[in-house]
Order: C-alpha cells, then sequence, then structure tokens
C-alpha cells in the first residue's frame, strides 16, 4: 500500500521561502507520477505542481515562484516555494497515481498524503 507522508510546513512572512518534501514508500516510486495539491479554508483543493514523466506542469498562480522536483533513489518529492505571498496559506498534500500521468484535477490522483500547513503572514 502506497504511503505519502509530507513535512516541511510552518509560519513563514511574506516574500520568504518553504520546502516542502513527501516521502514516498510501499511501492516503486518511479513508475508513479506525483503532485502537490493545496486546500485554503472554505476553498476548493486545487492542483499546484504535478510532475509526469519528467515533465513539470504549474498552476498559474505559481509559475515563477515554485518548482517541483524529485529524487528517485530517496523516494521524495519537493516542492521549493519562494516568494510566498498570504495567499498560498494553505494545508499542502502530497499526492500519487501511477496511471494519471497528464491532469493535476484531483480525481485523478488515488493516494494521498495528510497534508502539511503553510501559513504566510504579512
Amino acid at each position: 500500500q502506497v504511503q505519502l507522508v509530507e513535512s516541511g510546513g510552518g509560519s513563514v512572512q511574506a516574500e520568504g521561502s518553504l520546502r516542502l518534501s513527501c516521502a514516498f514508500s510501499g511501492d516503486a516510486y518511479g513508475d508513479y507520477c506525483m503532485g502537490w495539491f493545496r486546500q485554503a479554508p472554505g476553498k476548493e483543493r486545487e492542483g499546484v505542481a504535478g510532475f509526469f514523466d519528467g515533465r513539470r506542469t504549474y498552476a498559474d498562480s505559481v509559475k515563477g515562484r515554485f518548482t517541483i522536483s524529485r529524487n528517485i533513489p530517496n523516494n521524495t518529492l519537493y516542492l521549493q516555494m519562494n516568494n510566498l505571498e498570504p495567499e498560498d496559506t494553505a494545508m499542502y498534500y502530497c499526492a500519487a497515481d501511477r496511471y494519471n500521468c497528464f491532469s493535476l484535477q484531483r480525481q485523478y490522483f488515488t493516494y494521498w498524503g495528510q497534508g502539511t500547513q503553510v501559513t504566510v503572514f504579512s
């Protein structure tokens, strides 16, 4: 059974940076496509960044500020977040799917972590 565990969240001042990590276990990590999502209170969960067969995709709201990367030997997914804004405040989730390597929509991902909270204050 695939398990995902996020870490690295916290509170940071606007224009600051954070790096989120997602530890993957339970199957062959390299066979999965991965994504980062976030959900703010009262809002829908939205896709932030995806890593699909070596191709990266980003939501327009984070382009140029966030970078998704993965370390295959360490079974870890990362999200480097720079120039953070208060609007980035949310619970951030890591997601994985073995067959969806085309869409950053939540319904296409099978496995989810418990989330890590990011709070950006001005």
